[in-house]
């Protein structure tokens, strides 16, 4: 089995591993490059929680002045793991979704608790602090990485995945969905997918590639990766 992952290497390096020691054929086709962002100077020591929508969030924040037993919130297993990975002790997790991650903070943290940091990427899906503002909680967001787009890929590596299209692709936001379409588009591969099961994190990143014809999509959430293995 071929399959094929879009994150950026060091995002998909333990995958890599995992999937080669079972004996997968494993390619990498970065869609997209995080780039860290200069925060300005921000005291910490006013929040009694924090936000993560990604984990890229929490692995760009300098966390050395934070208290890390303050309430924190991420949107999935991956920002969890880097959350703990961090210090972080009392960490609520949703299960990839915004929105069921709104209504763990409403059930978990009283407002008089005190000020929110939300930690995110430049470009947001969802105005998750809009909406918790609008449920009279006190929240500031701040922006420590943003996304940009990858459109030039090596000519050889065209031609290679032509011969020898993956059985699987992981593809893992909006962003990195809407990446890999220019790029379909862009090196003329849009008949070339339908022996390919497309693997999405979420709805919102699958319906940027339904223009393209798959041979099954699949909705995972991070951590999920293997077991979808066995569902082919």
């Amino acid at each position: 089995m071929h399959i094929m992952l879009t994150r950026p290497l060091e995002d998909s390096k333990e995958l890599i591993i995992k999937f080669k020691s079972l004996g997968y054929d494993v390619s990498h086709l970065p869609v997209i490059k995080i780039i860290k962002q200069g925060i300005k100077n921000i005291d910490l020591h006013k929040f009694a929680g924090i936000i993560f929508t990604s984990a890229n969030s929490v692995k760009f924040l300098d966390t050395k002045k934070l208290n890390k037993s303050i309430y924190c919130f991420c949107v999935g297993s991956a920002t969890e793991k880097e959350a703990l990975n961090k210090g972080f002790q009392n960490v609520y997790a949703a299960d990839g979704n915004v929105n069921n991650l709104k209504e763990i903070i409403i059930q978990n943290y009283n407002k008089k608790k005190g000020k929110l940091l939300y930690v995110s990427g430049e470009l947001i899906t969802t105005n998750l602090h809009k909406q918790l503002i609008d449920q009279d909680y006190q929240v500031e967001r701040i922006v420590n990485y943003n996304v940009e787009h990858i459109t030039e890929i090596d000519l050889k590596f065209i031609d290679q995945l032509k011969k020898n299209m993956p059985n699987i692709i992981y593809v893992y936001s909006q962003n990195s969905a809407k990446s890999l379409l220019k790029i379909i588009k862009k090196y003329e591969l849009i008949d070339y997918w339908m022996n390919t099961n497309l693997m999405c994190l979420g709805e919102k990143t699958s319906s940027v590639l339904n223009e393209i014809k798959w041979k099954k999509i699949f909705l995972f959430n991070s951590g999920e990766e293997e077991f979808l293995l066995y569902k082919i």
